[in-house]
């Protein structure tokens, strides 16, 4: 029988989505969803993991469930064609962490990249909540139970993945072939994989507040463009600019499309053509910046439309949520009995221990 082709996926409830998220694996789950190559999708809304680091705010957590599913639906994810669910409704999950805690080693999680770098940016250095230090394995479980078989994510996850598939390799090792062996889909777009902040520092990040959120209004998205980092040495009109790390160009190249020359910006037949004059000098900073608005609120607009027609129908939303959580939990409990029957921990299951 051929396999199931399975996605699985998702987001930290703790704010607003932005557009970091969106061109670093929205837009991507959106066309993976519309290919019409995979069997199911699934898209979790990590609630469970967000109370790793916001055990004392659960309420935080809470109001931004509703917030990342109308950034979820405005952006063209379908509940007729994926299940959007709540990770904490899922209770097999929890039980798959627990199991795979016993196939990982303590400094194997230390060596994780991701959980290092996000170690280090939470000052968590002297106190780590165990339950923000396993999440790698919590990550396992959630890929592991729906059985996926492409998870697209942004490349930071990179290490969480690989360290999915060791879990997989060692419990079917152990126990004998039950889990599936994930793989991991990057945009394919460079500038897509790690968009910086409008500061121009690397990550954006809500915490650091340099974001530009989907749910923005144009007059946000305008002020936020126009303050944007650029290249400091690049002081004159008429002075060479650097385009390489400069967050204007790694904007462009992310969001721009080619029609957008022909309505924005005529003079110019390409990126390419905007790129050698910038570096040549002869190009000023505000000039760029205002194409790069006309192009964000292009990309951004129908999002935001999108967004507002459901924030009228909260109740829709929150049944699709209730509806996907229900669908997910049946899928998560096949695999546990799997998972358990493979353990040999089926106790009651055939009448005998």
């Amino acid at each position: 029988m051929e396999q199931k082709q399975i996605i699985l996926t998702g987001d930290r409830p703790t704010g607003k989505l932005h557009v970091g998220h969106y061109v670093g694996s929205l837009k991507e789950r959106v066309k993976l969803q519309n290919s019409g190559k995979f069997d199911e999708i699934y898209i979790m809304i990590a609630d469970a993991q967000a109370l790793t680091d916001n055990a004392e705010h659960p309420e935080k957590v809470r109001q931004n469930i509703i917030q990342v599913a109308l950034d979820y639906l405005a952006c063209g994810l379908d509940p007729d064609k994926s299940t959007i669910f709540i990770q904490s409704m899922v209770p097999e999950l929890t039980e798959l962490t627990f199991y795979y805690m016993n196939l990982v080693t303590v400094s194997r999680v230390q060596r994780n990249p991701t959980v290092k770098a996000e170690i280090k940016m939470r000052n968590f250095e002297a106190s780590i909540p165990v339950g923000f230090f396993c999440y790698p394995i919590s990550q396992a479980a959630d890929i592991t139970a729906f059985r996926a078989t492409t998870v697209p994510v942004g490349e930071d996850q990179m290490p969480m993945i690989e360290q999915c598939k060791e879990i997989v390799h060692k419990f079917n090792s152990v126990y004998g072939e039950t889990l599936t062996d994930p793989k991991i889909v990057l945009p394919d777009n460079e500038a897509c994989l790690r968009l910086p902040g409008i500061d121009g520092k690397a990550k954006m990040s809500k915490s650091l507040g340099n974001c530009i959120y989907l749910s923005d209004e144009a007059k946000d998205i305008k002020t936020k463009v126009m303050s944007m980092y650029t290249d400091p040495n690049h002081i004159r009109v008429e002075d060479p600019g650097q385009v390489d790390g400069n967050p204007v160009f790694i904007y462009l190249d992310a969001f721009c499309k080619p029609e957008y020359f022909e309505e924005f910006l005529p003079d110019y037949n390409n990126l390419d053509e905007l790129k050698d004059h910038y570096k040549r000098g002869g190009l000023g900073d505000v000039k760029v910046k205002k194409f790069l608005n006309n192009v964000m609120q292009a990309e951004l607009e129908p999002i935001r439309e999108r967004r507002k027609s459901w924030e009228k129908r909260l109740p829709d939303v929150y049944d699709i949520l209730r509806k996907g959580s229900e669908i997910a939990e049946k899928k998560a409990a096949e695999t546990l009995s799997d998972v358990r029957k493979a353990m040999q921990i089926d106790y009651f299951d055939n009448g005998t221990l």
